[in-house]
């Protein structure tokens, strides 16, 4: 396999053996007077856990708004490097998939800046929504669960989530005083597509009143494999049909870590952590061979150096929260969340280009006492970054941007029916370095209902009006952006984006079946969008940031049954569908909308034992924008096998996960890079996990 190293060209944490991180968890395990134990059975019960996105401390059976929760054997199933790629078989989701270090998740055919990345309830404050070649700076494997909101979020978090919120819950700051005084977790793990090894560990405990926290990975990936039929025709080799190549410039580097401290009372918790993520990653340049192209007269062509992204963030988290704060008032709780944020776009070894973000955001939310059987929460929520891009590719100009909203969130019970409203108000303002500056006023407002036909079946209708300001990106960029293969243009007269959904929703459960059901159409009025055009410059195809009215009209299902119970074990089916069209009103397409997919996995479980096989089939995507070529469907085949026993309090875990499996070429159409970077090859990732 030709693999290439990333250089080492940045500062890391302070570096010590992973291995004696390991030891030293495993062996205060086994010290401790109180290890807590692993429960994992206590994963099935998804419907028990609360989503920690809303103030109002729902469980995820009681929200009406489009919600998934990924959590304890869920979530460790699906665990990749990304944050988009980990959330990628989740109904409604899919990946940007543009390279193995970014990924974002796009929510219903809606990406980029109209899905908000929380970490703990506040915005991750990266760079992640300028470009998709810019990294979501979230580790997703050191995460407790993480939550999908679909559909319009704007309510809770502001305009830049219109289109929907993946909140990623870490468990840093501890609200509670931990069960155990010394628990954690550790994993080592590795992968055959990319001689991945990935390490982590994780510590939590408490001393009085005080509760602590720390965790740290790290990460190394070489370049890919891909299928040897992803390769351009005059790399393949017609005597080995099923040799494969390399994605190059694929790799990365991942180092993050965290230390968190709390102190908690009968009444409340204040808390702060400091945590710390450095990555470095390349995008990826076309898939080559065994071989190396050579200019014809047999001496190998000079290439331009790789283009790697060296990013580092620094973050302070601190929480407060108070119960019976004062009168008429169950609970108050803040939230801010302050970053030190760079990265550096490096050309082979010369730096083009460096991003700086310095940002930060603040919330309170209050959560009052039922007023005629009334209950719910209001809030404010403040935010300001300054952004700057200097060097070759500073195709978005400094700028400066401020945020305040407030928000109320008000739900009641009518026997059978439930209804929950909720407004909300925000003023952002832009201030580029050259130029006037900008204001929106937003408004927006949801109404839903959730009506309890029987004990088994429930039918929920959502109604929500959204608006969103034209992000900075949108409406200043002029310039080459090399990542996207484009010249990008802003228009600084982009007006403010409205979204109005209507949602029906149905939810069975009864016995051994469970299914559900969601239908939804979002009409945008001023939709703005990156269009295509036929006009070239500086050797780069133009596109426009501009506006129309659009229309997203989608579907999602799921079914899961119990097959049998008994002495063989458990058997579980799991089905699921989904689709999503974009398109003007004027009837033109959108560019890089999802493919419909299909997907079923059979599930088993005895005692220790778990075993899982599945397949996704995409669709060839057809329904193409202007100047955008159609995508080929492929099928991907995955299966799992694990063993999990407790050895006294210690429960431990032995896995093995295959990845498409029929080593298929797959082109994800969401990607701006489909066309010269595939998805991975078959891949058999392996490891051991430890919960004390």
């Amino acid at each position: 396999m030709n693999t290439r190293r990333i250089p080492q060209t940045r500062p890391t944490l302070a570096r010590r053996p992973l291995a004696l991180a390991l030891g030293f968890a495993l062996a205060g395990s086994a010290s401790a007077q109180h290890p807590g134990q692993h429960d994992h059975d206590a994963a099935k019960r998804l419907d028990a856990l609360v989503v920690t996105a809303r103030p109002l401390g729902q469980m995820v059976d009681d929200v009406i708004a489009p919600v998934e929760v990924l959590a304890g054997e869920r979530l460790d199933a699906v665990k990749s490097a990304g944050l988009g790629d980990t959330l990628a078989r989740v109904p409604g989701v899919h990946s940007s998939a543009f390279a193995p270090g970014a990924s974002r998740p796009v929510i219903r055919g809606l990406d980029g800046a109209r899905v908000q990345v929380l970490n703990g309830g506040t915005a991750a404050l990266d760079v992640s929504t300028v470009s998709g070649d810019h990294a979501v700076s979230i580790e997703p494997f050191l995460a407790d669960q993480i939550e999908v909101l679909k559909g319009p979020a704007s309510l809770l978090f502001g305009s830049g989530a219109i289109g929907g919120a993946v909140n990623v819950v870490d468990g840093r700051i501890h609200q509670t005083l931990p069960e155990q005084p010394f628990a954690g977790r550790v994993e080592l793990r590795g992968n055959s597509v990319s001689d991945e090894f990935t390490g982590m560990a994780r510590l939590d405990g408490a001393i009085g009143r005080f509760a602590w926290h720390i965790d740290y990975l790290n990460r190394d990936t070489d370049d890919f494999e891909i299928p040897g039929f992803a390769l351009a025709p005059q790399l393949r080799d017609a005597d080995q049909p099923g040799a494969r190549g390399t994605l190059e410039n694929s790799a990365v580097e991942t180092e993050t870590g965290a230390f968190g401290l709390s102190w908690v009372g009968e009444r409340g918790f204040v808390g702060a952590s400091i945590s710390r993520f450095e990555t470095l990653y390349g995008i990826p340049e076309g898939a080559h061979g065994e071989q190396e192209a050579d200019g014809g007269d047999g001496e190998e062509e000079e290439e331009e150096g790789p283009v790697r992204i060296d990013l580092g963030q620094t973050r302070w988290d601190f929480k407060a929260g108070l119960f019976d704060p004062f009168a008429g008032h169950e609970s108050a709780q803040v939230k801010v969340g302050i970053n030190n944020y760079r990265h550096i776009e490096l050309e082979g070894d010369e730096i083009g280009t460096r991003f700086d973000n310095d940002a930060w955001e603040a919330r309170l939310e209050l959560v009052h006492q039922a007023i005629a059987g009334w209950t719910g929460a209001y809030g404010v929520q403040f935010s300001q970054r300054e952004f700057l891009a200097v060097g070759e590719e500073a195709f978005v100009p400094g700028n400066d941007s401020q945020d305040w909203g407030v928000f109320l969130l008000e739900r009641k019970a009518f026997g059978p029916l439930g209804v929950e409203l909720g407004a909300r108000f925000d003023r952002v303002e832009v201030e580029p370095e050259a130029g006037a500056d900008l204001d929106f006023d937003l408004f927006s407002a949801s109404l839903a209902f959730r009506y309890e036909l029987d004990s088994d079946w429930h039918l929920s209708l959502g109604l929500d009006r959204a608006e969103r300001a034209p992000s900075p990106e949108e409406l200043l960029s002029d310039g080459p952006h090399v990542a996207t293969q484009s010249f990008e243009i802003g228009d600084p007269d982009l007006g403010t984006e409205t979204a109005n959904r209507a949602e029906l929703g149905l939810h069975l459960h009864r016995g051994p079946l469970e299914g559900k059901l969601a239908v939804y159409h979002s009409a945008f009025d001023d939709f703005i969008f990156l269009a295509e055009t036929d006009d070239i410059e500086d050797g780069l195809p133009v596109r426009l940031w501009t506006q129309a009215d659009a229309r997203f009209t989608g579907y999602e299902i799921e079914l899961a049954a119990v097959l049998a119970d008994n002495a063989t074990g458990e058997w579980r089916l799991k089905t699921f569908a989904d689709g999503v069209r974009g398109r003007l009103d004027a009837g033109e397409d959108l560019p890089r909308i999802p493919s419909r997919r299909i997907g079923a996995e059979l599930d088993w479980r005895l005692d220790g034992w778990r075993a899982r096989f599945g397949a996704i089939r995409y669709a060839d995507q057809d329904r193409v924008a202007m100047f955008e070529t159609p995508s080929e469907g492929y099928t991907l085949l995955n299966a799992h096998l694990s063993y999990h026993w407790d050895h006294g309090q210690t429960g431990w875990e032995v896995f093995l996960d295959g990845n498409n499996l029929a080593d298929r070429t797959a082109r994800a159409h969401t990607s701006f890079l489909r066309d010269i970077a595939p998805l991975p090859g078959r891949s058999l990732a392996f490891g051991i996990r430890s919960y004390f």
